[in-house]
């Protein structure tokens, strides 16, 4: 049974909203790549200590998925954005002061988490808005991440050329104040308390057909999300080191990595829609054994076309993964934790994509080659294809639960 708030004009337009400050909340993920040469020549340090800033920014993204996804269930979605803007603007200025990259470093870990809010934390809170399309829903939010990416480094490009990295910072800064904290303010609106209990109750009977408590279940998704994400780790961290082994050069190794962006954008979207069939276990499983079908596909071949058409389909094929992890809480646990146990296990997620990066980096140093790294991802990516069966198996939601 369905709520009027759920799927209203106003839901579409705070999705609109939503996209929006995500758009712009992520963007610190990626101004740290942007910046990084500029900050390796300026502190005159080696790769693996300008990589540091990024590294501190991917834990404090993690953390604070979970963090301010518990947040946002406390205090709403509104406070926690402008509490996590604040942080962020601080955090750019506060970098730009920075004397060495070990204090650049730390302001990093605070950048990552007030970035982390354009996340798992706006992923929970638009879920509450839909019922019948909540899977595009969920999807479109999520795409912010990747829109972000694909729209600020080519922006900020032209400033860290004309004014340097410091200048750079302090147009995010001065940016992140002036649009997330005027548009959080339009979502102040809440969810009514009926239109949970319906939610509530379905995930009620869901939970009990799984065996195992909500957080039980939590932790099996964030095992799960770790598998699938060592995996996704692989051809995201390391397709450019790869195509520099191969001989192709930096520059097509970037260009398949935009690709596979793209085509995670496109994913998503074609996720949301089938998610909103399917549910979010089945959705997840989709995408899981297409992901390890394009990892496959790495093993053979490595000409330059050939990896140009892998990237896409790797793209296409891992895009909704992460996103239907947040689906899968909503079908399967209380609505009004949703921002905590989303958060949770987007942290997870994103700890994979830590873990594989340096796990595939470290099979490369051992063995001279990619190709057991590859592997690799393929054995974890089995994991998360085996919990997501054994989940399908032991209980498929009634079409209400999928849809409450």
């Amino acid at each position: 049974m369905s709520h009027p708030i759920h799927d209203s004009r106003y839901s579409w337009i705070r999705l609109l909203i939503t996209l929006a400050i995500a758009t712009v909340a992520n963007v610190g993920m990626w101004a740290v790549i942007v910046v990084m040469p500029a900050v390796e020549a300026e502190f005159s340090v080696g790769r693996a200590e300008a990589s540091m800033p990024y590294t501190l920014t991917m834990i404090g993204f993690a953390l604070g998925n979970m963090w301010l996804g518990q947040l946002v269930d406390r205090l709403g979605v509104t406070r926690a954005l402008i509490g996590a803007a604040v942080l962020s603007a601080i955090s750019y200025a506060l970098a730009t002061l920075a004397p060495n990259i070990i204090l650049l470093s730390v302001a990093h870990l605070l950048v990552g988490l007030g970035t982390s809010i354009g996340f798992g934390p706006l992923i929970a809170d638009i879920s509450h808005w839909f019922m019948k399309r909540r899977g595009i829903a969920v999807a479109l939010v999520a795409s912010g991440n990747y829109l972000s990416g694909a729209i600020w480094p080519t922006l900020l490009a032209g400033i860290l050329a004309r004014d340097g990295w410091q200048q750079v910072y302090l147009t995010l800064a001065a940016l992140t104040l002036l649009v997330v904290i005027p548009l959080s303010l339009l979502l102040r609106r809440k969810v009514p308390i009926e239109a949970h209990s319906t939610a509530a109750a379905t995930a009620r009977i869901n939970a009990r057909s799984v065996g195992v408590s909500p957080r039980v279940l939590q932790y099996i998704l964030g095992l799960a999300g770790i598998g699938c994400c060592v995996a996704m780790s692989m051809p995201q961290v390391h397709i450019v080191s790869y195509c520099v082994g191969l001989g192709y050069g930096p520059a097509v190794g970037a260009e398949m990595l935009s690709l596979m962006l793209l085509g995670g954008v496109a994913s998503r979207i074609v996720s949301g829609l089938l998610a909103d069939r399917l549910g979010g276990v089945m959705t997840l499983l989709i995408g899981s054994v297409l992901q390890c079908i394009a990892l496959f596909l790495f093993l053979p071949y490595d000409g330059m076309v050939s990896l140009y058409v892998i990237s896409l389909l790797f793209g296409l094929a891992q895009g909704g993964i992460v996103p239907s992890y947040a689906l899968v809480v909503r079908e399967y646990m209380p609505p009004q934790e949703a921002g905590a146990r989303v958060g949770f296990v987007m942290m997870m997620t994103i700890l994979g994509m830590a873990l594989g990066g340096w796990m595939s980096g470290w099979i490369y140093d051992v063995t001279g080659s990619y190709q057991l790294a590859f592997v690799n991802g393929i054995l974890w990516n089995g994991l998360n294809i085996a919990i997501i069966l054994m989940l399908l198996k032991r209980s498929r939601p009634r079409r209400g639960a999928v849809m409450a």
